[in-house]
C-alpha cells in the first residue's frame, strides 16, 4: 500500500509564493503520471497540474503560467511550485496518481489572505 504524505503547506499573502511536496513510499513511483489536486470548503477536489512518467506537464487553465509541477523519481517526490498566489488558491492540497489509484495523504493546507 502507497502512502502519500504532503508538506510545505502555510499562510501567505496574496503574491506570495509557496512550495509544496509529496514524498510517495514504494517502488512504483516512477512508472505512474503524478498529479497536485485541491479542494476548498464546500467544493468537489480537483487536479490541478498533473506530470506524466516521461516529465510532461498539464495545467488548470486558472493555474497556468503561476504553478509548475515536478518530479524527483530517485526520490519518489512530487513538487509543486506556486507563485503569485491568489485568495481563491486556498484550499487543502493532495497529490495522487492521475487518474487516481492510491489511498489520499492528508493533504496540505494552503491559505492565502491578507
Amino acid at each position: 500500500q502507497v502512502q502519500l504524505v504532503e508538506s510545505g503547506g502555510g499562510l501567505v499573502q496574496p503574491g506570495g509564493s509557496l512550495r509544496l511536496s509529496c514524498a510517495a513510499s514504494g517502488s512504483t513511483f516512477r512508472t505512474y503520471a503524478m498529479g497536485w489536486y485541491r479542494q476548498a470548503p464546500g467544493q468537489q477536489r480537483e487536479l490541478v497540474a498533473h506530470i506524466t512518467s516521461l516529465g510532461n506537464t498539464y495545467y488548470a487553465d486558472y493555474v497556468k503560467g503561476r504553478f509548475t509541477i515536478s518530479r524527483d523519481n530517485g526520490r519518489s517526490t512530487v513538487y509543486l511550485q506556486m507563485n503569485s498566489l491568489k485568495p481563491e488558491d486556498t484550499a487543502v492540497y493532495y497529490c495522487n496518481t492521475a487518474p487516481t489509484r492510491w489511498v489520499w495523504g492528508q493533504g496540505t493546507q494552503v491559505t492565502v489572505s491578507s
